[in-house]
């Protein structure tokens, strides 16, 4: 098992691909000390295979599993002193249609990964966060959690969770030293993305494809300073502000232009 060696650490849910492989590999690449978490085997390896196996702790896990998470995070937190300077709540599923037609299995396990999973390790890791200065506590929230995009409705609903739970806990956890922020991504190439979303896409806009690697950066960017939500693209902060200011013309608006199925990362 390889250990931090003093480097500064970065704890990644969702880590075998799309944001979370591109945030591995981003702070791989600036010397950090990565653990790399997902239920993707095959794409844990590979990751390994590309920044080293020396540069990480690898492991599978299921997000939702509190015991299987606190024994990977302790296992993690072994290697590098007890410290961890950044956790990226990043793990999440995409599982979509019509509220009323959605399978109640596939409800419940949206909100289990994309809610429940974000707070179990949140829980989990807060003691290693403040025992570390400086650290940041990361999460992937969502652009439909600025408006609730049809269709993905239980999706939305868990995003707009996050958003709050990181808002609470920025005033929480500031007094310890820990700052608290995250991400809303619009469409991110990932495999999360249903391909028919990527291929309607505009070349240009807020609603246009983005890389990745993009959102990596916005960690990057957010372990750096005290801002707390990271939108990618920038444009979505004015749609933020313009839906709370007018959410009606909002909703008439996306009726008109039948935004039904606009799934976002």
């Amino acid at each position: 098992m390889a250990d931090a060696n003093g480097r500064k650490s970065i704890f990644i849910t969702g880590a075998a691909s799309g944001m979370g492989r591109e945030t591995a590999k981003l702070f791989a690449a600036e010397g950090w000390y990565v653990g790399a978490v997902d239920v993707t085997e095959a794409g844990l390896d590979s990751l390994k295979a590309e920044i080293g196996a020396d540069n990480g702790f690898f492991a599978k896990l299921d997000v939702t599993d509190r015991d299987a998470y606190r024994a990977v995070l302790d296992a993690f937190a072994a290697t590098t002193g007890g410290k961890l300077d950044l956790l990226f709540n990043n793990a999440g599923i995409g599982r979509g249609g019509p509220f009323s037609d959605m399978p109640w299995e596939d409800v419940l396990a949206v909100v289990n990964v994309n809610l429940m999973g974000v707070l179990i390790g949140t829980h989990l890791a807060i003691p290693l966060l403040k025992a570390t200065p400086g650290s940041l506590c990361f999460t992937t929230s969502s652009s439909s959690a600025i408006y609730g995009m049809a269709n993905i409705a239980v999706y939305s609903a868990t995003k707009h969770a996050v958003k709050g739970f990181t808002e609470a806990l920025a005033v929480e956890l500031k007094p310890h030293g820990v700052r608290v922020a995250d991400t809303l991504p619009g469409l991110i190439d990932t495999p999360i993305l249903p391909p028919e979303a990527g291929q309607n896409a505009p070349k240009e806009g807020m609603w246009r494809l983005i890389p990745p690697v993009e959102v990596a950066k916005a960690v990057w960017a957010a372990y750096l300073t005290d801002k707390i939500h990271w939108y990618v693209p920038a444009e979505l902060e004015e749609f933020d502000k313009m839906q709370t200011a007018f959410p009606e013309q909002v909703r008439d608006q996306m009726v008109s232009a039948g935004l039904f199925n606009q799934a976002s990362d």
